[in-house]
């Protein structure tokens, strides 16, 4: 489905963050990208949905390219990214917040609405609270709730336990598997590596801007030297 190859991105003209990536994502699979601090997976994520332009490189979806083309093209494509921060209109309903989401393909967007606050209880039963009065896991779903709204083939996720308590990162976990389930190809770029790898098929280890591992996500979370360096796990608690 996705399939990015040589990304060299940064922000700046002598500034590369990303130092010729190549990935792919499947139809319907599940890569997490983990790494430390500072690795370029955020940057990686914004490349890819065309909020930051490559200075090298190909990013095809579908077999299309995408270069030059962008975010909200990219939306229509069938890509949605969520970002880390700022991700909701806090002054905005939640269901205005849902509108918004909707607005690069309004067709049937009252019925899509209608769909995810089925899928949502908790979004239903605030649909008329300001997205500021949410839960920091609440306004996370929301959030992907906004993305699902243009039906997308590609999910991409930043962080998106970032700042939540344990109980709450779970909770969010548990629905963007049941996300992935339906169908929908993600993306996950988590600080939260051992959760990340629990959920996905297959990781992508990044580290100063290049792909140093790629694999199963199984296998890549049972590697002791994995775990010790990326993982805060050591070999006598893993």
């Amino acid at each position: 489905m996705l399939e990015a190859t040589g990304l060299v991105a940064g922000y700046g003209a002598a500034d590369e963050i990303l130092k010729g990536v190549d990935l792919r994502v499947p139809p319907g699979g599940f890569v997490a990208i983990i790494g430390p601090n500072g690795a370029g997976k955020s940057t990686l994520l914004k490349a890819i949905a065309g909020l930051l332009p490559l200075k090298r490189g190909e990013i095809r979806l579908d077999g299309r390219p995408l270069a030059g083309l962008p975010a909200r093209a990219r939306a229509r494509a069938g890509m949605a990214f969520v970002p880390q921060e700022a991700n909701v209109f806090p002054s905005m309903t939640v269901r205005e917040n849902l509108e918004m989401g909707g607005f690069v393909s309004p067709r049937d967007a009252a019925r899509r609405i209608d769909d995810l606050f089925a899928r949502f209880p908790m979004l239903a039963e605030k649909r008329r609270q300001p997205a500021r009065t949410l839960s920091g896991g609440q306004r996370q779903i929301l959030a992907m709730a906004m993305a699902l709204m243009v039906r997308p083939k590609l999910l991409l996720l930043d962080e998106p336990s970032a700042g939540l308590s344990p109980l709450a990162a779970a909770d969010l976990f548990r629905e963007i598997a049941a996300i992935h389930a339906d169908g929908i190809a993600t993306m996950m770029v988590e600080q939260n590596a051992q959760e990340a790898l629990a959920i996905a098929e297959s990781a992508v280890i990044l580290v100063d801007g290049r792909v140093v591992r790629t694999g199963p996500a199984k296998q890549i979370d049972g590697d002791p030297e994995v775990r010790r360096l990326f993982l805060g796990v050591t070999a006598a608690f893993a």
